[in-house]
């Protein structure tokens, strides 16, 4: 995998860009590569040659004039990322695209290109020009950034502002000073119209050249360590795997119809409509979101990345005098007119090609191809121009001819000249819409109208209270919108909440789609997994007759037969999309659905909110505020004597920060105050640097420095925590682990302990092995007026049993360490990790037990105490003995006890619970299906590991958010 390139010089290379690609515009396939790569060449060699055809005649003799190779580090795909304490990486092997990603000289990425602009010259003495030193910049870009134009002025006339004297005095002033700041692509707006239709007010385009936009992100240096140029076939044993869109099907298809030495530069699309005003006013505002399939996913689905850029604000007309029934169309020909306007240079390097420097400064020769457009049903449909179910949306005559081809009536679709662009190709599958609000508006729906408001409200509110995890305490029934968490936590409880009520085949075919729903977030695939991934849609329409039987699908006019849902029928293509595109989860509207937020809803609140200037406004705010982003990065670098070039990290480390910019930060200034400036997610903390870490170092554990209970003795514990047998417990743990030798320096009598309310636990992604995923709180309170019979959560733990480790699942009572005596020291069993006092479940059923459910069920262990009484089983044992978090849900029956709530499900609950979710449980090299987020125990994936012969644990992914 050799990632050295052919590096020609520069001077004839502007020169065969001119000739080749300017001259002529047409498509000049294999003649422009080979043309640049002549003219620089030649730029070396002193002979006169006649034409392209005799330099390379030349270049093949034995003493050519080809410059030397130079060798350029190159981001590592992060499909061949890999950790090396990875079981199995020696079977991950891949080849690149022969042909793909040559590099043809050195160009300025966007930071560089900042040192020829207009007052470069001024900033060599004044960095911080127009202003005077970074504080009062600091000044100008919280001003700019938080208050709206009137609020500055009158911040600027108090009296303790004009004694402090900064630069500017007006709001006027520092609007100009910013406006006078390096920036991106300009803005411009156009007037349309539509000949024979009129329009209430002008038809406005905001927009900006799409091209240069897609340049702007390419050459930023800021993502240089996330950019992959080259598609690449990744093989993980004798599959296959899909991840990101460079190791699907499309990127070598495409690659194979460029011309030797092309990049391609996928172009990615994202649109949706969104009122900003909350009360009155009806405005909406419709923008368009650009980004880059180059750009790893891991970066470009975080809106904080700025991977995504907005490069129009699609007009929403009102026309007058025209029929209600033509005024959809009449929308539709004008959005795609407008992207027609936007992206009419794009379509044009698709087609010739266009010479650009990437995020390192190397000028490459790329292709911008349409590689995915997000958007919900609706958009889609109008985006390919079909028509929707019962919607009369276009001119008489042409109305009827089109509708009966299931048009919409658009003649001039804005894809139509776009090469490679088909959009039963870049329309794909998106999980946001697609899955989620699909679970929402149907397969929940009905099992609310099976089971009952009331008695899925009652389940709901008794589930056990865990950090992390969203807490329905008014019930699920009445919310009308749902994050993302309340979604993903929806999802993954819905069957355990529903059994007892609904008939098993009613169960089975909601199983079977949730399924569906966590397999299609995959972020990496192989054939096997896709194949899963459609056994399980397959599952939901083998069982799905028996929603109909009971009655539960339901409309305004009562029961409905059939299952003639679009969205449905959209699953079916899910697997297709995987191989042709990627990972689905790359594609969601989720980042879309934040970028509304701060392009649109969070800058209309600092405008004068007037219909018709209010967009300009958002424009100039979005310009401000992308300007002060870049100069501020410039100035910090420039303050460190840094290179304006984002060094590619080459050593393998493991990734805790997902924010580019910090990233690169925290590399040139580690521990600089000024870091403080740059706004970003916080960073996941990486447990496994300083924290206790477990014998095999997959699992990292955290307790604070300052224990919750200093000093207890073992009588006050048992009383506190109402542990009667927490005394004889940990004498028998000590006796096990010192063999059953005496232990002079402490002993449970008179020793004292220190205990915790909760612990942190970590883990490693199970799919990117390097990635670091937040921890996870445990909780284990004592008994509360709040929690009368404590607050613990579940965990899954490792015990040896003869010579095989075994899995068991265990709810954790306390968190304790014996303190050292004052004059001694305790055995390393005591000193060097807490321990956890833990009471037992036993699993009395297995998934197979219950086709329809899969799932585990456990039951609270007993056994007979000292005086003969029954009592919970436990056990002391030590906290790296954890290897996840778990979740209960109680087995209501035909009904839930009403008297059970969220305080006491966990104790009071029917003896028997259902094991329903694990956090981030396998770390096993295969990938079977799901995301670290939550998953729950089910199916039939063996990885050994139960007493009495149960099987592993089976992952799934968690849900991703809905509107």
């Amino acid at each position: 995998m050799n990632y050295a390139r052919f590096v020609p010089g520069t001077q004839l290379f502007a020169e065969a860009r001119q000739t080749v690609l300017l001259r002529n515009r047409a498509y000049q396939g294999e003649a422009v590569a080979a043309a640049a790569a002549a003219a620089a060449a030649a730029a070396t060699c002193l002979i006169d040659l006649p034409s392209n055809e005799a330099v390379l005649e030349h270049l093949q003799q034995e003493n050519g004039c080809w410059p030397e190779v130079q060798d350029h580090h190159i981001p590592v795909p992060p499909a061949f990322l890999r950790s090396t304490k990875e079981a199995g990486k020696d079977d991950i092997l891949g080849r690149y695209h022969p042909s793909s990603g040559y590099i043809f000289g050195k160009a300025p990425n966007i930071l560089e290109a900042m040192e020829s602009d207009q007052f470069a010259y001024r900033r060599c003495h004044t960095p911080f020009y127009p202003f005077q030193d970074q504080a009062e910049f600091e000044l100008g870009k919280f001003l700019c950034e938080r208050l709206t134009q009137s609020d500055i002025d009158r911040f600027l006339k108090l009296e303790w502002v004009r004694q402090a004297k900064p630069s500017f005095s007006s709001k006027d002033q520092l609007l100009a000073w910013m406006a006078s700041l390096p920036t991106g692509p300009k803005w411009r707006s156009t007037t349309l119209e539509i000949t024979g239709y009129p329009t209430i007010q002008p038809i406005q385009l905001i927009w900006r050249n799409g091209l240069d936009v897609v340049e702007d992100l390419f050459a930023n240096p800021i993502f240089a360590n996330h950019m992959t140029y080259d598609p690449h076939v990744v093989v993980d044993g004798d599959e296959r795997e899909y991840s990101e869109y460079f190791t699907a099907k499309q990127a070598f298809e495409i690659q194979d119809q460029l011309p030797k030495g092309a990049t391609i530069v996928p172009v990615i699309i994202a649109s949706d409509k969104t009122p900003v005003t909350r009360h009155t006013g009806g405005l909406e505002m419709h923008p368009i979101f650009v980004s880059l399939a180059n750009i790893q996913s891991d970066v470009r689905m975080r809106a904080t990345s700025h991977a995504w850029r907005c490069v129009g604000f699609m007009p929403i007309p009102k026309f007058s005098d025209v029929h209600t029934d033509y005024q959809t169309i009449l929308s539709q020909r004008l959005f795609h007119k407008c992207m027609d306007i936007i992206f009419a240079d794009v379509k044009v390097t698709a087609v010739a090609g266009k010479f650009m420097p990437d995020s390192s400064g190397h000028l490459r020769h790329c292709y911008t191809p349409l590689a995915a457009y997000t958007a919900d049903l609706p958009e889609q449909q109008a985006i390919a121009c079909v028509s929707k179910v019962a919607s009369p949306i276009t001119l008489r005559e042409f109305q009827e001819e089109a509708k009966a081809h299931s048009l919409s009536g658009v003649h001039q679709p804005f894809w139509r000249n776009w090469r490679f662009a088909d959009p039963a190709r870049f329309l794909t599958g998106e999980i946001l819409h697609t899955c989620h609000k699909f679970f929402f508006d149907h397969p929940f729906k009905w099992s609310k109208e099976l089971v009952g408001k009331d008695e899925l409200d009652a389940r709901y509110r008794s589930h056990h209270k865990r950090v992390g995890t969203r807490h329905f305490s008014s019930g699920v029934c009445q919310m009308k919108q749902m994050t993302g968490r309340e979604h993903r936590d929806l999802q993954r409880t819905l069957v355990p909440s529903i059994a007892g009520v609904a008939p098993p085949q009613f169960i089975h075919a909601i199983r079977a789609l949730i399924d569906f729903i966590y397999k299609a977030q995959n972020p990496v695939y192989t054939d096997t997994s896709v194949d899963s991934m459609v056994a399980s849609l397959k599952e939901f329409h083998d069982h799905k007759q028996a929603i109909l039987d009971a009655g539960a699908r339901r409309g305004t006019k009562g029961t409905i037969d059939n299952f003639l849902i679009p969205k449905l029928e959209l699953l079916q293509s899910f697997a297709a999309f995987t191989k042709d595109i990627g990972a689905l989860i790359q594609w969601t509207a989720d980042v879309t659905e934040r970028l509304l937020i701060t392009h649109c809803k969070l800058p209309f609140d600092r405008t004068s909110r007037q219909s018709r200037t209010f967009t300009e406004q958002i424009v100039d705010i979005l310009n401000r505020e992308e300007s002060m982003r870049r100069f501020q990065l410039y100035l910090f670098l420039r303050m460190h004597n840094a290179p304006l070039t984002n060094a590619i990290v080459t050593e393998e480390q493991e990734i805790t920060e997902t924010d580019p910019a910090l990233a690169w930060i925290a590399r040139i200034a580690p521990g600089d105050p000024n870091q403080r400036c740059f706004v970003g997610p916080r960073p996941v903390r990486n447990h496994f640097l300083k924290g206790i870490l477990s014998s095999t170092a997959t699992t990292a554990f955290h307790v604070t420095i300052a224990p919750d209970r200093a000093k207890m003795s073992i009588n006050e514990v048992q009383q506190l925590y109402v542990l009667p047998d927490f005394g004889q417990a940990l004498s028998d743990y000590i006796a096990k682990a010192s063999n059953s030798q005496p232990l002079a320096s402490w002993s449970s009598g008179h020793g004292r302990v220190k205990t915790w309310n909760k612990f942190r636990l970590q883990l490693h992604s199970v799919f990117r092995s390097r990635l670091i995923m937040p921890s996870q709180v445990v909780q284990a309170a004592p008994p509360s007026q709040t929690f009368p019979l404590g607050n613990c959560d579940a965990v899954v733990a490792q015990s040896i049993h003869g010579d095989r480790t075994v899995n068991i699942v265990a709810q954790v009572r306390a968190i304790f360490q014996p303190i050292p005596p004052r004059h001694g020291t305790l055995p390393h069993y005591l000193a060097d990790k807490p321990l956890i006092y833990v009471q037992y479940y036993e699993i009395v059923g297995h998934p197979h037990d219950e086709p329809a459910i899969s799932m585990y069920v456990v039951a609270r262990q007993y056994h007979n105490g000292p005086d003969g009484q029954r009592m919970r089983l436990g056990a002391v044992i030590p906290l790296t003995d954890v290897t996840h978090a778990v979740e209960l849900i109680p087995m209501y029956g035909a009904g839930a006890d009403r008297t059970v709530g969220a305080a006491t499900s966990m104790e009071l609950s029917k003896g028997l619970t259902r094991v329903v979710k694990h956090l981030r449980f396998m770390s096993h090299p295969r990938y079977p299906p799901g995301l670290e987020a939550s998953t729950w125990l089910s199916t039939s994936e063996r990885l050994g590991g139960f007493p009495q012969n149960t099987t592993g644990m089976h992952r799934h992914q968690s849900s991703k958010p809905e509107r």
